[in-house]
């Protein structure tokens, strides 16, 4: 299940009023069983159990389905974020600061790492933009940063990935992919060829070298294999952290910052 405040790598579905009116019934049924069970309809409190009766007083009472689904809703994400950790766990960091799939820097004796998953066109990392760039200018010198591109073709078309082959490109002038990766990631509507080449000359960086670096056929395959890893990881939306070893998906805002101070 995708994290609150991360967006999906593929399209949702749309939720059709059949399939909302057979969660209601299935919960409807769960709750029935539940209350059942704990004797609530022999004291009253709950009226005598039929699908249909239950199904009215849960329509009646909808702070219930909503704590209800607010719970089911928690366990998920839990089971997910521990599906998620095992897999870090599985994996080791040292994939996640593969220079062949992330542009990595900071010392490279850092006892402290943080990761980002990303797509420059998903509104969710770009609201995470300001906590990652206060970040990074507090601890470009003690940790390691690993800036991973993951495009989101499904969801934004060709200029997501035009944008990520920009980054990986930019790769090749490493002293000005930071400020690109930044100015990039700031830009607040989609991007275009023009908002990236005008970005990268912003940034420094010799235009006509990116455009010729971008046309190399490892890019794709740097795309491919970071795609390759967030399955393997089962990221399944952007944006998705890894700081000291710790998984996270879902936007950071300035609430985050302390506990990410905390973890380094």
């Amino acid at each position: 299940m995708i994290a609150a405040g991360a967006e999906p790598l593929e399209k949702p579905n749309t939720v059709s009023t059949e399939f909302r009116a057979g969660i209601i019934g299935a919960i409807a049924g769960a709750f029935a069983a539940i209350v059942i069970g704990a004797g609530a309809i022999a004291t009253g409190l709950v009226p005598a159990a039929s699908n249909a009766r239950i199904h009215d007083y849960l329509l009646s009472n909808p702070q219930i389905l909503v704590e209800l689904t607010n719970k089911l809703q928690q366990q998920q994400n839990d089971e997910d974020d521990s599906v998620r950790q095992k897999a870090v766990d599985k994996i080791g960091l040292k994939a996640y600061l593969n220079p062949r799939v992330a542009f990595v820097t900071g010392p490279a004796n850092a006892k402290r790492t943080f990761v980002e998953f990303y797509d420059y066109d998903c509104p969710y990392c770009r609201a995470s933009l300001p906590v990652v760039r206060k970040f990074y200018a507090a601890h470009k010198n003690d940790t390691r940063f690993a800036f991973i591109e993951l495009p989101i073709a499904s969801l934004h078309g060709p200029g997501a990935v035009l944008a990520a082959k920009a980054s990986l490109a930019a790769r090749r002038q490493p002293d000005k992919f930071v400020a690109f990766h930044f100015a990039l990631m700031g830009e607040e509507d989609a991007i275009t060829e023009d908002t990236i080449y005008a970005d990268a000359g912003k940034a420094g960086l010799d235009v006509d070298k990116l455009k010729a670096d971008m046309e190399d056929s490892s890019i794709d395959l740097a795309v491919a294999a970071a795609h390759a890893l967030a399955a393997a990881t089962h990221i399944d939306g952007t944006p998705a952290f890894i700081i000291n070893g710790t998984i996270r998906e879902g936007a950071l805002d300035k609430d985050d910052l302390p506990k990410l101070e905390s973890r380094t």
